[in-house]
């Protein structure tokens, strides 16, 4: 019994110097933070006044340039309004039809915005449907956002494609104490889409077919809407037939354009040919789309010849055959009958002009004969009458004078 009591004492007091050393190593410890924190204190009471900001002022006689001057305070900052999200009511809006244009706009600065003014601007391609474009709002906090909804309307004369609507937000902020206003612009952009109104005819089929004779299926078609066709082309799918060529591409169609389509193909035999045709093209968005059409033609066997049509054939006679010595006799007859003919005409000419010069002649000798006999038969009373003689023979003497004047006597 006392050796256990003993072993005891001594356990027990192991355990009490351990203790009285832990709580001397407690207090080594705290002594030495506050230690620590009785220098830390003051420095950071030393920083604070050091990193305080400072205004400038101006003195009277200071020189702004010199380093003594103290820097101009630093612009707090500013908010950033954009638009986050945006709605329109599906994929693209019909050109013509109404929806509803839904935005959502945000402040992403730091700062609040006050007197904010939103103005809705469709353009060219997009119109108010009622009300204003016009919207108020008192104020919109950092972070906060809001929902603006505005009925708009799709011009029927707008072109396909995304078009602009242009958002514009101006408000008034507080920078460093003071107020300042500003303004910022945002577009979105809405599709248009215009209605497809390309038509095309039912197959026109030929009169007749024939079995391994080429024939033609046509088709008309025209645009009617508002906006380019692109990529027209035809094809016949079935059995029973050959085609020089699978597809017939016909291009672009513009607006208001009108053609025709005609599919060329060959019949293998007759009977009746079921197939399809059909037309793809490109509407002004860019869909492809594709229209067919169902055909039946009666294709007939081609006719048989046989050797009783042939015999009932009558095959007439060929003339004779003239030879080229006889062509060239013939020329050469009419050549000698035409130089015949001009002699002729030259001759009968100048005897006509012959016998025209003879009548002339005759006519003037005629003429002056009467006009002798005019002067004999009314001879002049006052004139004297001379009387001629006898023609003297070549040898006797001529009469003088004194004889032709005892003579007249």
């Amino acid at each position: 019994m006392n050796i256990h009591t003993n072993q005891s004492g001594t356990h027990a007091g192991h355990l009490a110097a351990q203790s009285m050393t832990e709580s001397a190593m407690v207090s080594a410890v705290r002594r030495m933070c506050t230690a620590a924190l009785a220098m830390l204190v003051p420095i950071a009471f030393l920083c604070s006044f050091a990193f305080v900001p400072t205004h400038a002022f101006a003195v009277e006689g200071d020189d702004p340039s010199s380093s003594s001057a103290v820097a101009a305070p630093i612009a707090g900052p500013v908010p950033n309004i954009i638009v986050t999200n945006f709605t329109y009511g599906g994929d693209s809006v019909a050109a013509g039809a109404k929806f509803d244009l839904a935005f959502t706009f945000q402040n992403k600065g730091q700062v609040a915005v006050t007197n904010m003014v939103v103005t809705v601007d469709g353009g060219e391609s997009f119109a108010i449907a009622g009300g204003t474009n016009t919207f108020y709002v008192d104020a919109l906090w950092a972070g906060y956002s809001l929902t603006q909804t505005v009925p708009m309307q799709a011009l029927s004369s707008a072109k396909s494609g995304a078009q602009p609507v242009s958002i514009s937000f101006k408000y008034e902020y507080l920078d460093s104490g003071s107020r300042s206003s500003t303004q910022s612009d945002i577009k979105i952009s809405v599709p248009i889409s215009q209605p497809d109104r390309f038509e095309v005819s039912n197959p026109v089929l030929p009169d007749q077919s024939i079995a391994g004779q080429e024939t033609t299926i046509t088709m008309e078609y025209v645009n009617k809407g508002k906006g380019d066709i692109s990529n027209v082309e035809a094809t016949m799918e079935g059995e029973g037939f050959d085609a020089t060529m699978k597809n017939q591409y016909v291009g672009n169609v513009a607006s208001g354009a009108t053609g025709s389509i005609g599919y060329a193909f060959t019949p293998q035999a007759a009977g009746e040919l079921s197939a399809t045709v059909k037309v793809t093209y490109e509407d002004s968005d860019g869909q492809s789309k594709t229209k067919e059409f169902p055909v039946k033609v009666n294709v007939e066997d081609a006719p048989v010849m046989d050797g009783t049509a042939t015999d009932d054939m009558v095959v007439e006679p060929a003339g004779p055959v003239v030879p080229v010595w006889a062509w060239v006799a013939g020329g050469v007859a009419v050549v000698v009958l035409i130089v015949v003919i001009v002699l002729l005409v030259r001759r009968h000419r100048r005897k006509k002009a012959k016998s025209k010069i003879d009548e002339e002649w005759d006519d003037w000798a005629e003429g002056a004969a009467n006009k002798g006999d005019a002067a004999a038969a009314s001879p002049n009373d006052s004139s004297p009458t001379t009387v001629l003689g006898p023609i003297a023979a070549a040898d006797s003497p001529a009469p003088t004078a004194a004889d032709s004047a005892s003579h007249h006597k």
